[in-house]
């Protein structure tokens, strides 16, 4: 129990002040344990720093498992594309509603500054569902490995900016609409349809 508090400190501490900002002193009073306790079980700062990155991980795992429903993947295109809505729209649920900043705010440096830290994130459920949804583009639509990666981030960025842009996202979207949120899940799914369909056409094009 002591050590589940001290890392969600910890999260939350390098999270709002990044690692050279943090202070493992002030991490293990509020913790109610003693600084011996974080060299004793990580080694010191970094090592508690790349704990609280498994931590988020463990955590990530338990809150995505919806995300990998689609394990093993489907046997033809129309599955595939089914598929992929579905974990879009489940992603689109934990970043619209989710207003927990601690873990978003330390994955968020990662990706912009990375550590050893993110290979602990991307090992974790983060990249399973990276390859997941190139693997779901590749087969919905036909079309080549790189392109697949390369959509995979453009309908991830759809999603994520509600999260990431949540401050921009509120000023832009001022409409007084009653569920925004399905307003913006529908929009999503035109987008991802969209997009598929001109993948798919561009992949059955003769050369």
């Amino acid at each position: 129990m002591v050590q589940s508090r001290l890392l969600d400190i910890a999260v939350r501490e390098f999270g709002s002040k990044g690692l050279e900002g943090a202070s493992t002193r002030g991490i293990a009073a509020a913790a109610g344990t003693a600084m011996s306790s974080i060299t004793y079980h990580y080694g010191g700062k970094d090592g508690l720093y790349l704990a609280a990155a498994d931590h988020i991980a463990v955590q990530m795992d338990d809150d995505m498992a919806t995300l990998l429903s689609c394990e093993p993947l489907p046997a033809d295109a129309t599955g595939a594309r089914v598929c992929l809505h579905e974990l879009l729209d489940h992603f689109f649920d934990k970043m619209f509603n989710d207003r927990e900043p601690e873990s978003a705010l330390f994955i968020m440096r990662e990706q912009m500054e990375p550590t050893a830290a993110f290979d602990r994130l991307y090992n974790g459920p983060m990249g399973r569902i990276a390859t997941q949804m190139v693997d779901l583009i590749a087969l919905a639509s036909g079309t080549t490995r790189a392109l697949a990666e390369i959509t995979a981030m453009l309908l991830f960025g759809q999603v994520i900016v509600w999260r990431a842009s949540r401050a921009l996202a509120a000023r832009v979207f001022a409409s007084a609409v009653t569920d925004p949120a399905a307003l913006i899940r529908a929009q999503i799914a035109r987008n991802t349809d969209v997009i598929l369909d001109r993948l798919t056409a561009d992949a059955q094009e003769p050369l």
